[in-house]
């Protein structure tokens, strides 16, 4: 462990029998009580549903700050990341710990566009689903099959091996994402192109044609890039400690990666910007903003405002401040005159950041809702919304995975529980019951 421990201890009583343990300080957050030697001198567990109060690992990669409403990868803020940055650079950041170079910068982004392509029997899989599938269906079972195709990059032990993993990962993910997009759509699929930025030849794959040139417009190429950025990492959150624990088997990159995707699949984490956009075809027109604010301030109304607030950040979300400019290009670009849902998520926006009640609760709008609108006018349904999560996710549950397996400290796995059920009893034949 890297973590400084403090020279003051924490002193723990049970049952009259006293245990001290080492404080532990990291860089920024608060500091951990390191319990590892409980259950072996006092034959007590800790009880943490949600292990909301558990610090499971040691990470040097992301870190944030609920209350000051911070986000910072290695040490830089997520909103100058998204500003002056962009999605490949970020990668390389979080996999790697340091902006990099120009020459290492070219490296990676030629690695990452040459591995793009995926196996050509890969195809098959996808018309193996219905038609009506949801995507993150077919993204969760075809990147679980990467490794049946890809057998030199799943010895986790052998660095070489794990840094192919990776590349193929980020490289594959655009194309996993925009293959399911066509395949619901009935469409052909595109082939990448080595020539073409990461979100704009995501977006080619995703919307181009065989029968017509397409071109993809730089403010959404923008826009689709910071929403990436905005989503690659987020701390010890469910898919990530999901990540982690399959990690901790010794399971291969690829079958981690599908099992974080499908934790993600989850409504209570990836979907929020899905929920958001249901919302707002559930107001359905301007005209009824009032209506459905009255009932967000009601507190017996079950009714809660999707998108705005957060449960990590109790000020505002840094990531929202910085898609808001990329909600509000597309927005222009692409108008709204024509899409009711877009005017009301407009309304919306204003009637919330000028309300006491919400600028009193702190209930600003947060990266779900602006995602949502930016995926919205872009053309994406709602069921692409958590797939294109996934694929910006992908980089941080690789980082992640990587930092857990090149721990020495790392042990599988093991949550305990406090067991409530019948204690012990001795069995019953069939007839005597």
């Amino acid at each position: 462990m890297n973590a400084e421990v403090q020279e003051s201890k924490a002193s723990i009583t049970v049952a009259g029998k006293n245990l001290d343990v080492p404080v532990m300080k990291g860089t920024l957050g608060p500091d951990v009580i390191d319990i590892r030697t409980l259950y072996a001198k006092q034959d007590v567990f800790t009880y943490d549903p949600g292990f909301t109060s558990t610090a499971a690992c040691e990470s040097k990669i992301t870190f944030i700050d609920g209350d000051k409403g911070e986000l910072l990868h290695r040490g830089y803020p997520i909103d100058q990341l998204a500003e002056k940055s962009h999605y490949l650079e970020v990668c390389y950041l979080l996999l790697y710990g340091e902006l990099p170079s120009r020459a290492a910068m070219e490296d990676f982004e030629s690695r990452v566009s040459h591995h793009t392509m995926l196996h050509e029997q890969m195809l098959n899989f996808y018309r193996g689903f219905r038609r009506d599938a949801h995507p993150m269906a077919v993204v969760c079972g075809v990147v679980g099959a990467m490794s049946a195709f890809y057998h030199d990059s799943t010895d986790i032990s052998d660095p070489w091996q794990r840094e192919v993993a990776t590349i193929r990962l980020i490289a594959k993910l655009p194309t996993i994402v925009a293959y399911a997009f066509k395949y619901a759509n009935g469409q052909p699929f595109v082939y990448p192109r080595n020539d073409l930025d990461y979100a704009s030849n995501f977006l080619h794959m995703c919307f181009a044609v065989p029968c017509e040139e397409y071109k993809v417009s730089p403010i959404l190429a923008t826009a689709m890039d910071r929403i990436f950025t905005l989503h690659a990492d987020h701390e010890q959150n469910a898919s990530t400690s999901t990540v982690r624990l399959a990690g901790s088997s010794g399971a291969n990159p690829f079958a981690c990666i599908a099992a974080g995707v499908a934790c993600l699949w989850g409504p209570a984490h990836g979907g929020a910007n899905q929920a958001c956009l249901e919302m707002l075809r559930e107001i359905g027109s301007v005209e009824r903003i009032p209506e459905y604010i009255a009932r967000a301030k009601d507190k017996d109304d079950p009714f809660r405002l999707m998108g705005f607030g957060h449960r990590v950040y109790k000020n505002t979300d840094p990531r929202a401040t910085v898609l808001k400019k990329s909600a509000d290009e597309v927005l222009e670009l692409l108008g709204v005159e024509d899409n009711p849902l877009l005017q009301v998520a407009k309304e919306l926006e204003h009637t919330a950041l000028n309300d006491p009640y919400f600028i009193e609760k702190k209930l600003f709008p947060n990266v779900d809702f602006y995602s949502g609108i930016i995926l919205e006018a872009m053309g994406f349904p709602t069921s692409m919304f958590t797939p294109i999560f996934a694929l910006s996710r992908t980089v941080g549950w690789i980082a992640q995975w990587k930092e857990m397996v090149e721990d020495p400290s790392q042990r599988i796995g093991r949550p305990r529980q406090l067991y409530t059920g019948a204690a012990h009893r001795d069995y019953v034949d069939v007839d005597d019951r």
